[in-house]
């Protein structure tokens, strides 16, 4: 990271602040290589709450001006504008991804909306919040093709896809995970859009160990599998997603389609496309999703790459 480039920062948020999202928002994305130096920072507007994420340990005089920065910041009117009511800056690169209040007062819990549905999200407590905000335009077009569906969702995590689903008119959803504790947020994401939990089943298992109960539910018409990259001890991302891709058939309706997802920068949407032909060939591929459009890469196969097949 880069001292130099910290200006391209500060006037990227002003600019971004100027008109606060009314949703929630990614507003700059370091991630995506697009400004030199600023390669290992995000910003987020988490509706009140704007969080600011080191991805690797800086130095401590661009710590020093990053946080000159973000003093000049609260000071400006476009940011009282905003009413925000705090700035976090969490190290993700130190033990446990500490999170700082550098500005007003933090709240452990922040609700926020995207796309109209309800979210609760954590805050200074995990490396992640519980909300991935690339992957919008996927629990969108879940929303969009979920009516009348069984849905299985796999890796649900704090479960977007299944509040997706419901709120789209799926007629069931299975949500696996084997942290329970992200199940347990999924249930209250379904509170606070007063979703029909009868409609909705939670499965706090590892998926490896899990397939007799899988099955039970199905066929599905509908199949979400977004895995972690790395998890320890369960699922390594080059080596058991081909796992997951055999079983599809068994598990799928003769005319379902799968949303399969991987985000990790160094493996292409290749992977899927030929794991899929290689493993399950009855499925075909049909596109490739949109990011949003705050998530630029200055290589598209840098990012989220979510890809829809239909069984043929």
């Amino acid at each position: 990271m880069e001292i130099s480039a910290l200006p391209i920062l500060e006037q990227h948020l002003i600019n971004e602040l100027s008109t606060p999202p009314n949703e929630v928002r990614r507003l700059f994305h370091g991630r995506g290589r697009c400004w030199s130096g600023l390669e290992q920072i995000t910003v987020d507007w988490l509706q009140g709450q704007v969080l600011v994420s080191l991805f690797k340990e800086p130095t401590e005089a661009f710590l020093q001006e990053l946080n000159a920065l973000l003093t000049r910041l609260v000071e400006l009117d476009i940011w009282k504008n905003t009413e925000a009511t705090s700035l976090l800056l969490q190290h993700r690169d130190r033990q446990g991804s500490p999170t700082e209040v550098l500005w007003g007062e933090s709240a452990d819990h922040q609700n926020v909306i995207e796309n109209g549905l309800m979210f609760k999200l954590d805050l200074g407590r995990n490396q992640n919040n519980g909300l991935f905000l690339d992957m919008r335009c996927g629990r969108r077009w879940v929303q969009e093709h979920a009516q009348g569906k069984r849905v299985l969702n796999l890796f649900a995590y704090t479960c977007g896809f299944s509040i997706a689903a419901i709120e789209g008119g799926a007629e069931h959803v299975v949500n696996l995970d084997m942290a329970k504790s992200a199940l347990t947020r999924g249930r209250e994401n379904h509170h606070l859009n007063n979703h029909d939990l009868k409609k909705v089943s939670f499965l706090g298992h590892e998926l490896f160990k899990s397939w007799g109960k899988v099955r039970k539910f199905g066929p599905y018409d509908l199949i979400i599998i977004d895995p972690p990259s790395f998890q320890k001890g369960s699922f390594a991302l080059t080596k058991d997603y081909q796992k997951i891709l055999r079983r599809l058939p068994e598990l799928l309706t003769e005319e379902g389609s799968v949303l399969a997802c991987v985000n990790d920068p160094y493996i292409s949407s290749q992977f899927l496309i030929d794991g899929m032909a290689e493993e399950a060939p009855s499925l075909v591929f049909e596109q490739r999703l949109d990011n949003p459009p705050e998530f630029k890469e200055i290589e598209a196969e840098g990012g989220l790459k979510a890809l829809v097949f239909k069984r043929k």
